[in-house]
């Protein structure tokens, strides 16, 4: 099926693409790595969309600290994710969630804001960002706004960004000393997508679970994180079991899933030396 669409033009700076897309009347779609967006438009899911193209946007790329708190920005891609120093060590669960994300080609065009914006349940930094605490940096007509990140994912495909903002970077509270990130998924093949996944960060003793395919959004799993921080391993699996709503599909049962998702967390417990 080819794609269609009602036109593309290129943004040059953020104000620029702000207003393309107030002359879009809601029609406008930004188009960045495209990986998600693209794949979209040629199975005809939606159409006679205006493509904005933020892709060239320089300032909404790359890594940097502010405060205490790592700025990365939404056109970031999955391999610089991978690489950059500073995200490896401020921000190391992301940097292990990278080499997850589908394939070398997906990951050399992909984008951080595009796995954020597009908010996909089965995706790896959206789950990231809820263990991370992290902050989802919107950019709108009105000015800057910033919303959490468990606050930011409203449900299937949908999130709290209005049609009229850019995502423009994720904040993450800077990693700190002795601080344990860890990402598992189960995965039919390397590259499919997670059939249950967990990502988690202890941080002061404290743990933040975020749970992806399991649901309808990533999920904080927050029966499972108190009896984790208690070190109740059998506790935490089962209380994770209530935490999460995974359905059905091809491809795994929501028990399976279930499954899958405590067989993970009794693994992070041991990566963690929990118990």
């Amino acid at each position: 099926m080819k794609a269609s669409i009602g036109g593309y033009t290129r943004a040059e700076t953020v104000s620029h693409a702000l207003s393309l897309l107030a002359e879009a009347n809601g029609a406008g779609r930004l188009l960045a790595g495209g990986q998600s967006l693209i794949a979209a438009l040629n199975l005809g899911t939606t159409s006679g969309d205006m493509l904005i193209d933020i892709a060239g946007i320089g300032a909404l790329r790359g890594a940097r600290i502010d405060g205490n708190r790592l700025i990365i920005g939404a056109l970031t891609r999955h391999a610089d994710i991978a690489s950059d120093p500073l995200i490896a060590e401020h921000a190391p669960l992301l940097a292990k969630a990278a080499p997850l994300v589908a394939h070398d080609a997906i990951r050399n065009r992909g984008t951080i804001g595009g796995s954020l914006a597009y908010a996909d349940p089965a995706a790896e930094y959206p789950a990231c960002a809820i263990a991370l605490d992290a902050t989802i940096i919107l950019e709108g007509p009105n000015g800057t706004r910033q919303v959490a990140a468990q606050d930011f994912f409203l449900g299937l495909f949908e999130t709290a960004r209005a049609d009229d903002e850019i995502l423009a970077a994720i904040a993450v509270p800077m990693a700190a000393d002795g601080e344990r990130h860890v990402i598992r998924e189960a995965a039919r093949r390397s590259g499919d997508y997670a059939l249950a996944g967990l990502a988690v960060v202890r941080r002061d003793g404290r743990h933040r679970i975020g749970a992806f395919a399991l649901g309808d959004r990533p999920l904080l799993c927050e029966g499972a994180m108190a009896a984790l921080d208690g070190g109740d391993i059998d506790g935490a699996v089962a209380a994770l079991a209530t935490d999460v709503d995974p359905t059905s599909d091809t491809q795994a049962s929501a028990a399976y899933r279930r499954h899958l998702a405590g067989v993970l967390l009794r693994r992070i417990a041991i990566d963690l030396g929990v118990g």
